[in-house]
């Protein structure tokens, strides 16, 4: 039996993985690091999760679950500086690191470094160190960039990418799609990039009663319910949908309700509602705010539908979360909606110009009424995707790569299908 490593660095920089869900860093990725955090720690490993010092971020170390401690990092600058002001600073986050490392008194036999910022600051510690590097991107610059949304991504963020790509022990990609982007457009070796997706808290996220859930928001057991969940940021694709859902046939009594963004008076929600007037869609479009994970399945199951029109995902996280609570998704072909979705069991898959979008949501939302996708069929969709079976596959590919390093090998043959 393969040994599992003891110590594990994890390094999220730009962004505290217990930061506040849906504001503009904090969403699928933070869920994804506490989660694996978590069953990594509870199948003994010792997990440090490093993210800097900030208002969002940790003041001192402190516990984050079994075996699991949080660590801020100390870097200078301004507390508010954004992502690429972070770059320049990389030599003190690495200071930094260096310095809990040698107070604490022990190494770490592999490093696990999310997004690209932190990929650049693992690639350093773990040469210094000795110790394999594995990296989740989380999104990709390239990919962002192709999707024809929003600022391009910088070259520097495209560059480091692929030399992060190229040269680090294990990439785990949460798509075979998101792996064959990785391998064409950053050259990433076939062989290094291993498919591991994103889970999913079935024991939290669980069908529940709809009339009283719907009761708890204020919603009418006749009302036809469109939910939407996530940043609002140009890429996840809010806009489009208040024209499609302006466009389409709605009916009596339908509503859409967007949960996310940063808040009132935010310009991203500000813009978005200045929207929805133009349209003249805003009395039946109510924009939530932030909600606590602990209250999503509420959300879920007062729907009737969950859509995502993202414009790129590199996962998807949202839709586990509604296809848990038995809600079907109707979803444009991103992330893992093209390969979970079964017009048959749980959803439709949705054209991304807001003619067909609106279409589409008339259809998904007509079979959605109908009674076309039992809740027990649209949750046993998502069986395979809880947390524990996907830490076990994430686990798998440490071992590896553990193993291949006390041999004095190179990098294994990824698992590739490290899927649960």
């Amino acid at each position: 039996m393969k040994r599992s490593p003891r110590r594990i660095a994890m390094l999220t920089l730009h962004s505290s993985p217990f930061g506040e869900l849906g504001a503009r860093d904090t969403g699928g990725m933070s869920v994804y690091v506490r989660e694996l955090a978590w069953e990594l720690g509870r199948r003994g490993c010792r997990v440090d999760l490093f993210t800097r010092r900030g208002p969002a971020g940790p003041d001192t170390v402190r516990p984050a679950g079994p075996n699991v401690r949080l660590v801020p990092l100390d870097g200078g600058g301004r507390e508010d500086d954004g992502k690429l002001g972070l770059y320049p600073r990389l030599p003190e986050f690495l200071r930094s690191l260096e310095a809990f490392r040698a107070a604490d008194g022990g190494d770490y036999d592999l490093v696990h470094s999310h997004y690209w910022l932190s990929g650049c600051l693992g690639a350093a510690a773990a040469a210094r160190w000795g110790a394999p590097h594995a990296v989740t991107f989380h999104t990709l610059g390239v990919a962002k960039n192709r999707s024809g949304c929003g600022e391009l991504e910088p070259e520097l963020r495209l560059s480091e990418e692929e030399a992060l790509a190229t040269g680090c022990d294990r990439v785990l990609a949460p798509t075979s799609r998101e792996r064959e982007m990785l391998i064409r457009y950053c050259g990433a070796p076939p062989r290094r990039v291993a498919v591991v997706p994103c889970g999913v808290r079935l024991d939290r996220f669980r069908p529940l009663d709809r009339r009283a859930s719907r009761e708890r928001l204020g919603l009418a057991a006749e009302d036809r319910v469109l939910l939407y969940v996530g940043r609002f940021s140009p890429v996840k694709g809010a806009e489009r949908l208040l024209e499609a859902f302006a466009a389409m046939g709605r009916g009596p009594r339908t509503r859409l309700l967007l949960v996310g963004g940063d808040g009132p008076g935010s310009p991203s929600t500000a813009a978005l509602e200045l929207r929805a007037r133009c349209l003249g869609i805003s009395g039946e479009v109510s924009f939530l705010g932030r909600v606590d994970q602990g209250e999503l399945p509420t959300h879920y199951s007062a729907a009737d539908l969950l859509v995502l029109p993202s414009y790129y995902e590199s996962f998807g996280l949202v839709a586990l979360e509604a296809l848990a609570c038995g809600t079907p998704v109707a979803a444009t072909r991103v992330g893992v909606a093209a390969d979970l979705l079964d017009p048959s069991v749980n959803g439709l898959l949705l054209e991304g110009d807001p003619g067909a979008l609106a279409r589409g949501l008339e259809e998904a939302l007509r079979r959605a009424r109908a009674g076309a996708w039992p809740r027990s069929g649209v949750r046993a969709s998502v069986s395979v995707y809880g947390w524990d079976r996907v830490a076990d596959a994430v686990l798998r590919e440490y071992q590896d790569l553990a193993a291949a390093q006390a041999m004095g090998e190179s990098c294994p043959v990824a698992a590739s299908g490290g899927e649960p």
